[in-house]
C-alpha cells in the first residue's frame, strides 16, 4: 500500500510521542468514533490516529488536535491498513460501528461505549464513558476530575440561565431554507438543555440525535418559543431564509428570539456537551430579556 506524505508524517510523529505523562504510561489509542475521540482527549490521552480529521476540525472545533494525529479516513470506511500500521493498543469505537468490530479486533482490543440510544438522554452516558475509558486507560483520577468539573459547570450555568427557563427552546440545525433538523430529548443538545433546566420546544419523536428534516412552518407550533440555531447555516440557505415569507412570519423571528451558536458536533461526547452549554450560556444573556 502506498502512503501519502501526510500519512507518513503522521506515522513518524506518532512513533515519537512521549510514552509517559504524570508518571503513567500513555496508551496508544486510535479513535473511529468522534464521541470517543473527545472522551479520550478529555482525560489526557491524545489518539495517535482518528477518522475524518478535516471534517472534525470544522464541525466539532473542540478539542483541538495536533497535526501528529494520523487521519484514518471516513468514519464509515476507515483505512484498516493504516490503522494496522499505527499499532494501537486500543481502538475506540461505539455501537454505530459494530459491523466493523471483527476487523477492528483483529488489529487491537476494541473499547466501544454507547452514547446515543433511541429515546434515552446521552449526557449521562457521556459522563459514564469518561469514567469507563478512564478505567480502561488507567486514567481514573483524570476522569474523575473531568466529571466533577463538568457537573460543577453545568450546575453553575443552570443557575445563571434560570431566568430563561419560562420559555421553551427549539434547538435546530438548518440544512436548507425550507427545512430544519430538530434536536430532541435523546440528542446531546436536548439532554444538556434538560440538565440546565430549560424546556425543549421539540416534543415530537427524534432518532438518536435529531429528527429528520422537518418543514420550516412546523416552528409555528410553539409561537412563544425561542429558536437556537446550532452550527453554520449553509450559504444557499442563508439567502433563502432572508427571502422566506414563512421564516419571517414565525413569531420567534418577528420578536427577535433567535440566536445562533457556532459549530458543535451533534454526535459528540462530553466536550460537545460542555461546548453547547458554554456557548448557550454566553448567547442567551447577551441577547437580552426578549429571549
Amino acid at each position: 500500500m502506498m502512503l501519502d506524505r501526510r500519512h507518513m508524517l503522521g506515522l513518524l510523529a506518532a512513533a515519537a510521542l512521549p510514552m509517559r505523562a504524570i508518571g503513567k504510561p500513555i496508551a496508544r489509542v486510535a479513535a473511529i468514533d468522534w464521541a470517543m475521540l473527545e472522551t479520550s482527549v478529555a482525560i489526557g490521552v491524545t489518539p495517535i490516529a482518528a477518522t475524518e480529521l478535516f471534517r472534525f476540525r470544522l464541525d466539532a472545533i473542540e478539542p483541538e488536535l495536533p497535526d501528529s494525529v494520523a487521519d484514518l479516513g471516513l468514519r464509515g470506511a476507515p483505512n484498516f491498513e493504516l490503522l494496522h500500521l499505527m499499532r494501537p493498543e486500543f481502538i475506540l469505537s461505539s455501537p454505530f460501528y459494530a459491523k466493523y468490530r471483527d476487523r477492528l479486533e483483529a488489529i487491537a482490543p476494541v473499547v466501544s461505549m454507547p452514547f446515543y440510544i433511541k429515546g434515552e438522554p446521552p449526557l449521562d452516558k457521556a459522563l459514564t464513558a469518561v469514567k469507563g475509558l478512564g478505567d480502561v486507560l488507567d486514567r481514573q483520577a483524570e476522569a474523575a476530575l473531568v466529571v466533577e468539573q463538568a457537573e460543577q459547570k453545568l450546575t453553575e450555568i443552570a443557575g445563571a440561565l434560570a431566568a430563561f427557563s419560562s420559555r421553551p427552546s427549539y434547538i435546530i440545525n438548518i440544512g436548507d431554507s425550507r427545512h430544519f433538523r430538530a434536536f430532541g430529548a435523546d440528542s446531546m443538545f436536548g439532554s444538556v438543555l434538560d440538565r440546565l433546566g430549560l424546556p425543549n420546544a421539540w416534543t415530537e419523536r427524534s432518532r438518536f440525535s435529531f429528527s429528520a428534516s422537518v418543514p420550516l412552518e412546523t416552528l409555528a407550533e410553539a409561537p412563544d418559543a425561542r429558536i437556537v440555531i446550532v452550527s453554520d447555516v449553509p450559504v444557499e440557505a442563508r439567502g433563502g431564509l432572508a427571502d422566506s415569507k414563512i421564516w419571517h412570519a414565525l413569531e420567534p423571528v418577528r420578536a427577535g428570539r433567535v440566536i445562533q451558536l457556532a459549530n458543535i458536533n451533534p454526535y459528540g461526547g462530553i466536550t460537545a456537551a460542555m461546548r453547547f452549554a458554554r456557548l448557550l450560556s454566553t448567547a442567551l444573556p447577551a441577547e437580552g430579556k426578549a429571549l
